[in-house]
């Protein structure tokens, strides 16, 4: 009686570990992707977050100095240069035509890698009141 015994050797074989390759490689890129991905939208939200403080740097400006003398001196735009990219600003006003108030709109743009960006905001003021003039000279 002849006995033929299989010895079988444990491990992969060359087909196992090509999948295996395959599906680390799709991994990692994956998770490379998500990584490139995070740190570009973490870099765009800096960008907006300077570019919502030019706007309340503004805003605190013309509140500080008030709408009416603001319109008066005629500054409604400008640069900022402190922040990289370089923001550029710009103040619009609009009379309401109820007791002195003014639609104002504040624009900020810049460019994010030769694509240009800008956020607006727009919020109403308060100037001098014409009721309150108009009391104080008829007496």
């Amino acid at each position: 009686m002849i006995r033929t015994t299989c010895t079988r050797q444990s491990g992969f074989n060359l087909v196992e570990t090509i999948v295996a390759g395959v599906i680390l490689s799709s991994a990692v890129l994956t998770l490379g992707a998500i990584t490139s991905g995070a740190l570009t939208d973490m870099r765009l939200n800096r960008q907006y977050e300077t570019a919502a403080s030019v706007v309340d740097k503004q805003l605190t400006l013309i509140d500080a100095v008030g709408i009416d003398q603001f319109i008066e001196q005629g500054q409604s735009e400008g640069v900022v240069e402190e922040f990289e990219p370089g923001y550029a600003w710009a103040v619009s006003t609009e009379y309401e035509g109820i007791d002195n108030v003014y639609l104002v709109t504040i624009t900020v743009r810049w460019l994010d890698r030769s694509r240009p960006r800008q956020i607006a905001v727009q919020t109403r003021l308060n100037g001098t009141s014409t009721l309150t003039t108009l009391g104080t000279q008829e007496r």
